[in-house]
């Protein structure tokens, strides 16, 4: 949304709750015990008392005066904030009852905590007036709750909730879309990101918290049930106030967020112990100790110079300045806001770096397609397979035809995997028996595999074996009598899968280790797009001839 729709928004929302009636409230004064002649206007308050006290299954009045001082509207109503069951009377007429106070004989019938009561044109005049409630209070006898009340017309008393809790609800819902959208991109994603999955359900939560903040203007809550409502806000905000600074120390990397979280945790457990029951307040420190704990986190990614951190900041502290001069339960949602937004640019940032990583993979997946078909059409390899392929035509037409048919599998087999990125163990197995059977006839050497412990649906990049066979054609020589013996044995166990790859036959270079050129660059290329941090690679001399290892892991290495 522009800057100016905002602002506008804002001038109309302000507009709407411009104050049309104004009035002065006194303190109230209670008595237990039950006389209607305690509803008169003009009653002598000799021996009320400013506490209620505890009045068990007792019925007791209250008492507040209420100067109205003027009335630009229309017709006023009484808006009641109070516990218990009780009749309401202003000056001594009774306007309207809220539940049905109860007696030693009689179950109350709880009331809600707030209710709206229309005034008599007759008893609106300006000056003072006395409301008086008739009341009992059998759900928590022993809380000493105020009670309160406002004037105002009674078209905006009911109107103005509305229009707030309906702007609410518009909010709400396009944070309900959100938590759908991206609980389904984090569950048909081939790589899950927890930060997605974080900020799904933050989205949910924070759907949650406005949903239980303004369903109390749809439906009646009996105030027995009243802390319910509170006490689950209040565990909303706490969730809220935790996976917040979470979602940001994954974003920016943060390195010791376990220790820098567990103090938050520890903090939030320890408010709400000590303001137990005091909903507003404790929900008031859960939000400041998120705050504290997010600034925290970002200002230290300011220091590293992470991506998106000063646009953060500039959420943050633009939700702290509009809070400051809002209501709070109007300006913790604005504040809330910010930083989810803060949150999804934050997202964006690191869906755009997965995009072009994503690029990235496609253009080295296209290189080492190039690499694999160069490897097997290089000049050398071609001319020296077409002049032994015509020797052994003229010399034994029948093993040249074998030759030939070797030499066409080979190719095919290579060209059926050479856009993949993950084939079958056995198709890579086969690949490997044909180009030994290839070299037999070129160097009339006697190769021999072998291959133990092989499961068929196992899948690995494409010619990495055949690249480690090539090399051990390459750089070992036979046995003197002519022979020479490859062994691929694969085992795993519960996180680890390893393939083991030995080159049996004699060292044509002594050395304890050999970096390799492009065949060994080709397998960790290859290794890294399929097992992007989760394998390891080594190949070293060993007293047979070469051994080769390659394991491959759930989690990074």
């Amino acid at each position: 949304m522009k800057p100016v729709y905002f602002m506008l928004f804002l001038a109309i929302l302000c507009t709407s709750c411009k104050r049309q009636v104004f009035y002065d409230e006194f303190d109230p004064v209670f008595k237990t015990g039950d006389s209607i002649k305690w509803s008169a206007k003009n009653l002598d308050q000799k021996g009320w008392k400013i506490d209620r006290g505890f009045t068990g299954k007792n019925i007791f009045w209250s008492r507040t005066n209420v100067k109205l001082i003027s009335n630009a509207g229309g017709r006023l109503g009484l808006q009641v904030d109070a516990f218990g069951a009780y009749e309401i009377y202003w000056d001594g007429v009774k306007i309207g009852n809220n539940g049905k106070p109860g007696s030693i004989n009689k179950q109350e019938i709880p009331g809600t905590e707030c209710q709206y009561f229309l005034l008599p044109d007759s008893l609106s005049q300006l000056g003072l007036h006395t409301v008086a409630l008739r009341t009992t209070q059998f759900s928590y006898p022993k809380l000493q709750r105020g009670i309160g009340l406002k004037l105002d017309t009674y078209i905006n008393l009911i109107k103005i909730p509305l229009i707030i809790s309906s702007l609410m609800f518009i909010m709400a819902g396009a944070f309900f879309i959100a938590f759908f959208y991206y609980a389904f991109l984090y569950f048909n994603s081939h790589k899950r990101s927890y930060p997605v999955l974080i900020f799904s359900i933050i989205c949910l939560l924070f759907f949650s918290l406005l949903i239980m903040e303004y369903i109390k203007y749809y439906i009646e809550i009996p105030y027995p049930q009243f802390f319910v409502r509170l006490e689950i806000i209040g565990w909303l905000t706490f969730s809220i106030s935790i996976l917040v600074p979470l979602y940001f120390s994954i974003q920016f990397s943060l390195k010791r967020k376990l220790l820098l979280l567990s103090a938050l945790l520890l903090t939030l457990i320890s408010i709400y112990i000590y303001h137990y029951g005091h909903y507003d307040i404790s929900a008031r420190y859960y939000s400041f100790a998120m705050w504290i704990t997010t600034m925290i986190i970002v200002l230290e990614a300011i220091y590293r110079k992470e991506k998106g951190s000063f646009l953060v900041l500039a959420g943050m502290l633009a939700s702290t300045v509009m809070n400051s001069y809002l209501v709070y339960d109007f300006g913790i949602f604005i504040f809330y806001t910010f930083i989810v937004f803060a949150m999804l640019y934050l997202h964006t940032i690191k869906m755009r770096e997965i995009e072009l990583a994503h690029e990235s993979s496609l253009l080295l997946s296209s290189r080492l397609q190039l690499e694999l078909i160069k490897k097997n059409i290089q000049p050398h390899f071609i001319k020296n397979t077409l002049t032994s392929l015509m020797d052994w035509v003229e010399d034994s037409p029948k093993q040249g035809a074998e030759f030939i048919q070797a030499l066409a599998t080979e190719f095919d087999i290579m060209n059926k995997i050479a856009e993949e990125s993950l084939i079958p163990i056995r198709q890579e197995i086969s690949l490997c028996q044909m180009h030994l059977k290839v070299m037999g006839f070129r160097k009339e050497i006697a190769y021999q595999w072998e291959d133990f412990g092989i499961k068929d649906d196992e899948l690995i990049p494409p010619a990495i074996i055949h690249t480690l066979l090539e090399n051990g054609i390459t750089h070992n020589a036979p046995y003197q009598d002519g022979t020479m013996k490859f062994r691929l044995t694969y085992s795993e166990d519960l996180h680890l899968k390893e393939y083991v790859f030995e080159t049996i036959g004699e060292n044509r270079e002594l050395s304890d280790e050999r970096i390799g050129g492009g065949g060994f660059k080709y397998i960790r290329a290859r290794l890294e797009e399929s097992y992007p941090g989760r394998w390891t690679f080594s190949s070293s001399a060993s007293n047979q001839g070469w051994i080769s290892k390659i394991t491959l892991s759930d989690t990074k290495i």
